[in-house]
């Protein structure tokens, strides 16, 4: 797919059924499809519950789909930081990177969802507490994932001579996607360990160019090549392509909610033929953005992956 690197986000509410087997061989179906029209990577959202939905563990279900898949890198977008111990998740994502031969994608946030921290027992300070415990956290982990012992005494975590065997196999060390657009305390976080950054759907294009300045100040201040950073973006909330107009004009009809608009539908979904998507993926590509993080409206449903690969991405 050329320069630019596309990634499919499969969260939990993508598939049509609350039975975890069904679920499982759908969201097995997709990644092996994935795979096979050669996107880059697919991940997984991290939660541990929503009402009475079913949902399965990402780190888990992670591991299963390895097992499957031979190319395809797997991630999480992105694992809270406060759902497991720093040293932890350190030594599964290590293990996880050699079991998978070196594809893992490691996306770490601060965490948003104050009832489900609540609920399993995680305290939810404010964002400033939350993202200065995230620095830490990576600190610990990319302690244990390069050093032969690993200490380290924060205000939140510590380690004493804490071997990690065996270290990743990506050197030197899988790469790191921070979640997160919070200008002040997230943004400061990713400038100093981010491999890259994922901000989510932004409604425009100007936002996402103030972020890249804000981001830039941050570097500046840590002392961090900017270009270090890999771009990423996503072009829409969701994306729902269609190889015509009047294709399109039914797939919007049948995907949106009732009680809203189509225009309103459209704010936060790229709804196009293949040539509008590459013309909105273009305008971030202009400003260096080299991953695309990829939604798609009809899943579990192959048929949006199949025409954006052919006639998007494999022309880019």
């Amino acid at each position: 797919m050329g320069k630019h690197k596309f990634g499919v986000f499969l969260p939990f509410y993508a598939f049509q059924t609350k039975n975890p087997t069904e679920h499982y061989q759908q969201l097995k179906a997709v990644v092996l499809e994935c795979e096979h029209l050669g996107y880059d990577s697919v991940w997984l959202d991290d939660h541990l519950m929503y009402n009475n939905w079913a949902i399965l563990e990402s780190w888990t279900t992670l591991s299963a789909l390895a097992a499957s898949t031979s190319r395809i890198r797997l991630g999480t977008m992105v694992s809270c930081n406060a759902h497991r111990n720093p040293a932890l998740l350190a030594k599964t994502a290590a293990t996880f990177d050699v079991l998978s031969n070196g594809r893992l994608e490691f996306g770490i946030g601060a965490g948003v969802q104050e009832a489900e921290h609540i609920a399993y027992g995680f305290d939810f300070p404010n964002s400033s507490v939350r993202a200065e415990r995230l620095g830490e956290a990576l600190e610990v982990i990319m302690g244990l994932w390069t050093q032969e012992k690993a200490s380290y005494q924060g205000k939140h975590y510590m380690l004493k001579d804490a071997v990690c065997e065996p270290k990743p196999l990506q050197k030197p060390h899988p790469p790191i996607t921070i979640g997160g657009s919070g200008e002040k305390h997230t943004l400061k976080v990713t400038a100093k360990y981010a491999d890259r950054f994922d901000w989510g759907f932004l409604p425009t294009v100007d936002l996402y160019k103030r972020k890249l300045e804000v981001l830039e100040n941050h570097c500046k201040a840590v002392g961090r090549d900017f270009g270090e950073i890999e771009r990423s973006c996503w072009p829409s909330g969701q994306v729902l392509i269609a190889k015509n107009q009047n294709e399109l004009t039914q797939k919007v009809s049948k995907l949106k909610p009732p009680n809203m608009s189509g225009d309103d539908y459209k704010k936060g979904t790229l709804a196009g033929t293949p040539d509008e998507c590459r013309e909105q993926l273009k305008v971030y590509a202009d400003l260096g953005v080299t991953y695309f993080m990829l939604y798609f409206a009809d899943l579990p449903s192959l048929d949006g992956l199949k025409l954006f690969s052919e006639a998007v991405a494999q022309k880019m």
